[in-house]
């Protein structure tokens, strides 16, 4: 089972504008994107042996997508990332 270590968005809602980063880890760490919504987005995928190489990762795509404002969802509003 994969453990959701932290999650963000970046404040957009709709289909075009919308981005998650979410933090996953289960043996390794794992980074999974998704440009657009739950039914039609795009979802790319790393894996790292480490937590500081999976931040250093989350930190550049925040910083890569200036369309909206980030935040990190804590708590219940942390959902699992998608399949």
């Amino acid at each position: 089972m994969q453990e959701v270590v932290g999650r963000w968005w970046n404040g957009i809602w709709g289909r075009l504008g919308r981005r998650d980063v979410w933090l996953t880890r289960q043996v390794r760490w794992k980074v999974i994107a998704r440009a657009g919504d739950v039914d039609t987005g795009r979802v790319l995928r790393w894996e790292f042996d480490t937590e500081p190489e999976a931040l250093a990762l989350v930190q550049r795509l925040l910083a890569a997508d200036t369309g909206g404002i980030w935040r990190k969802q804590d708590g219940d509003r942390a959902s699992s990332p998608p399949q």
